[in-house]
């Protein structure tokens, strides 16, 4: 049986990932001042750190149904027997339930939907995990239960310079009772039961970086790991990060850097600099 693997575009596989593995990837939308634009298409993260930097108003929404209907169904026409679909978190998104309404109308005995819990690498290792059990002949259920098995092995970390976007878009939640208004700080927050949670907060990104690197080694649990960084507009503190964890973790197949895209990046602002570890099973 051959099983299609979808995810959407806040998973930011590095460029050629989701071609080299056969993952189809439905971008969602990102509105500057109104205009509409898809993520990772039309709109990349150059695009979006200079219509921040211009204060343009950026919001983003969800796929429609619509949208995931088109996909599941080109993938079964091109041969798959059934698809697969993993999402970021529902708790920060309506990719999700969007990917879902899609499936009933599909069909559900075709399409299967997994919440990855989190975002960006923590989402695009559940969909590359996904992937490599559908290439190796897996029927639906296994590659469902290969992503799912990726997401409780992974620890999703970062760190933004302010928190000016994550309070405007709403997605911090009882962060901001912790870090009050001290915005001088740079808080370090994780993916914890889908949400976006804080963890500390520290006086400076080089701090912050120190932190990440800890945190990062504790995750891994002293075993192999896959490793991925994700940076906006900060490609050289990003890489600094890579070469810090690579002298920390042992990762056989090095660390990925990845900027990340223009959704996740209108709700975290320039600056960030996130870690995802996935221990190996």
């Amino acid at each position: 049986m051959s099983v299609a693997v979808v995810t959407d575009s806040t998973a930011h596989l590095p460029e050629g990932f989701a071609e080299r593995n056969g993952i189809r990837v439905v971008p969602l939308h990102v509105l500057v001042d109104g205009v509409v634009f898809l993520d990772g298409v039309e709109m990349g993260p150059a695009a979006l750190a200079e219509a921040l930097g211009k204060r343009s108003l950026v919001t983003t929404s969800r796929p429609t149904p619509a949208e995931f209907v088109k996909e599941f169904r080109a993938a079964l026409a091109e041969g798959a027997d059934a698809v697969v679909s993993v999402h970021l978190s529902r708790e920060l998104s309506g990719t999700w339930e969007a990917a879902v309404l899609a499936a009933q109308e599909v069909g559900p005995d075709k399409v299967r939907v997994v919440d990855s819990r989190s975002t960006a690498m923590g989402l695009g290792f559940a969909a590359l995990r996904a992937a490599g059990a559908a290439a190796n002949g897996a029927d639906p259920a296994e590659v469902e239960a290969a992503a799912v098995d990726a997401v409780s092995r992974s620890e999703t970390l970062f760190a933004v310079e302010t928190l000016e976007y994550l309070r405007r878009g709403g997605r911090i939640g009882p962060a901001a009772a912790l870090l009050g208004t001290a915005l001088a700080v740079k808080p370090v927050l994780h993916m914890s039961e889908g949400r976006i949670q804080p963890l500390e907060k520290v006086r400076t990104m080089n701090r912050a970086v120190a932190r990440l690197v800890e945190l990062a080694v504790k995750a891994a649990e002293g075993g192999l790991a896959d490793i991925a960084v994700h940076h906006l507009a900060s490609p050289e503190r990003a890489v600094e990060l890579a070469n810090r964890l690579e002298e920390s973790i042992d990762c056989p197949e090095g660390c990925v850097v990845s900027e990340i895209g223009a959704v996740i990046g209108a709700h975290t602002g320039p600056g960030v600099l996130g870690v995802v570890i996935q221990r190996a099973g």
